[in-house]
């Protein structure tokens, strides 16, 4: 496991999260879709923080709603935020997307999307989100 810039325990983790937010972001989980409200349109501008620890990840211009139930952008912010990893699990191949700051699983990127900029859909769990509008 690479070195992060915030490493917790597992039980300062669970002190911190939310079940849910436990399962999904250190437990590579994954929500039911469209449970969470951010799988429709973006509420604002602003940035997706990760829930976990508070990197800014996705801002709110890459957002498109993409029908699959969970948040999609086509694209990370700038600054090397996210990392991509070749995820083998039930039987795929798939390349898992983590944040880069704690190592919180966030979900899945897909060569799915050729309507957007870059043809990405990195599929996020809306569980591993927070929501920070931009000051007015």
């Amino acid at each position: 496991m690479p070195n992060r810039e915030i490493e917790k325990t597992d039980a300062e983790w669970r002190a911190q999260l939310t079940p849910e937010e436990y399962r999904v972001l250190r437990q590579a989980g994954t929500e039911r879709p469209f449970t969470h409200e951010f799988w429709k349109e973006s509420p604002a501008q602003g940035t997706y923080e990760c829930a976990a620890c508070g990197t800014g990840l996705f801002r709110d211009t890459a957002k498109f709603f993409s029908a699959c139930g969970w948040p999609a952008f086509y694209q990370a912010v700038e600054g090397d935020r996210v990392e991509e990893k070749v995820d083998m699990s039930h039987g795929m191949r798939r390349v898992e997307v983590v944040c880069k700051t704690c190592g919180s699983h966030l979900g899945h990127v897909f060569e799915d999307a050729p309507h957007t900029p870059t043809g990405f859909r990195y599929c996020i769990n809306g569980v591993c989100l927070k929501f920070v509008p931009d000051p007015a």
